[in-house]
């Protein structure tokens, strides 16, 4: 006789089969779980001077850790702003895609009320301005607010002013005080800009709120070219006749001193790490005394007629705020032509005043001794070298150097 084993019995078994197939799954999923949530726990959330420093340095890693951790996407950093920000910038797509993938926003705006489209115009980042666009990047602001257009005029980067135009930037869109990109061309000198400017409807003819243009700002700066493209030839010849100080007197901003930039750069560095910062300190001190001398000595010599140009140092920090000292160097403490109304001094030094600082203040005291002077600027020379030997052996270990 054959028994046949009933249907019922065959299913009952497949389904116990399948509920623990199932159950072995689900605890494999919890064990996994279990293993990986302590290790995201463990990820400590960087300050914003580690977050500026990783993303500057083009650390991937270390982003990529902070976000899966829960970093807001729009985590601002010391400087530049979010890490998006920082991205576009030092021209680090990779970077930026992370954030973005994340849900950064593409028109965040720092503090100073820049985005990343301005920062990377600035920079001459065309393919970071192409990617920015691509994505939502606003190409016009509302009022009066600088925009990508004003920083890719001044700084002379024709192939992102083309850029921006075609995409509908607003040729005549005017900065805080009323000036336009037109402006910022005929003081900087950028002649294929102005020239693309004009042949995209660009008014010459607009004033800022000291009732100043574009003919005006070229003229101060002897860019004459530039103003015969934007007037007529009646008006420039009129313009060529003026009295002298008719247009205002030229200032011009240019960077810090590579030895003060490296400083303050490797300064940043070292807060960041938690590393003592006391000889980096001593270090910008002594940077910032011997560039004033010679700024004097450079102020002297222009005034007899010699070769020189007088030039003013400004730095900016505050007390006890880690990774914001800056540094510029600015004619007549003019950047833009806007005048800077705050004076700006190093603080939070320690270790009082520099070797350097004391020699220089000795030069002073002790002018008309010429052996004394003599001595001295042997002292100030041997001071010097030190100082350069000592802000290269106080750098912290870096495995990139931030991108500046």
């Amino acid at each position: 006789m054959q028994i046949k084993t009933p249907k019922a019995a065959f299913c009952y078994k497949c389904v116990m089969r399948a509920a623990l197939s199932r159950l072995r799954l689900a605890l494999l999923v919890i064990c996994a779980c279990l293993l990986v949530r302590p290790a995201l726990a463990s990820v400590s959330m960087p300050t914003p001077l580690e977050f500026g420093v990783a993303v500057e340095a083009g650390n991937t890693l270390a982003v990529k850790k902070w976000l899966a951790a829960g970093l807001p996407p729009d985590f601002v950093g010391d400087r530049f702003g979010s890490g998006l920000m920082i991205g576009a910038w030092i021209g680090n797509l990779e970077i930026m895609a992370l954030f973005h993938t994340a849900g950064a926003n593409v028109n965040f705006m720092n503090r100073y009320g820049e985005r990343a489209l301005q920062l990377a115009a600035w920079r001459g980042h065309a393919d970071i301005v192409r990617w920015l666009l691509e994505r939502g990047a606003e190409v016009n602001r509302a009022g009066k607010q600088w925009n990508a257009l004003h920083y890719a005029a001044f700084a002379g980067h024709a192939d992102i002013v083309r850029l921006l135009v075609e995409k509908g930037a607003d040729v005549n869109a005017r900065t805080p005080n009323g000036s336009t990109a037109l402006m910022m061309t005929a003081r900087e000198g950028q002649e294929d800009v102005a020239r693309l400017l004009m042949e995209a409807g660009a008014d010459p003819a607009t004033e800022n709120e000291w009732g100043e243009n574009a003919l005006t700002w070229a003229m101060r700066h002897k860019h004459f070219r530039i103003a015969r493209m934007i007037t007529s030839p009646e008006e420039f010849a009129q313009a060529v006749k003026a009295p002298p100080g008719t247009y205002g007197k030229a200032v011009k901003s240019v960077a810090a001193p590579p030895e003060i930039d490296a400083v303050l750069e490797k300064l940043r560095q070292a807060q960041a790490e938690g590393k003592s910062t006391a000889a980096l300190r001593k270090a910008l001190l002594a940077a910032i005394a011997l560039h004033r001398y010679d700024s004097e000595v450079s102020t002297i010599e222009t005034k007899r007629g010699k070769k020189g140009k007088p030039e003013v140092l400004v730095i900016t920090a505050k007390r006890n705020e880690a990774g914001s000292e800056r540094a510029e160097l600015l004619f007549e403490a003019v950047r833009a032509g806007a005048a800077l109304t705050t004076p700006a001094e190093v603080a939070g030094s320690d270790g009082g005043p520099s070797e350097i600082s004391s020699i220089l203040e000795r030069i002073r005291n002790e002018k008309g001794k010429k052996r004394s002077a003599a001595e001295l600027r042997q002292a100030l020379h041997e001071a010097v070298a030190k100082f350069k030997q000592d802000a290269q052996g106080a750098a912290p270990a870096s495995s990139e150097p931030a991108a500046k």
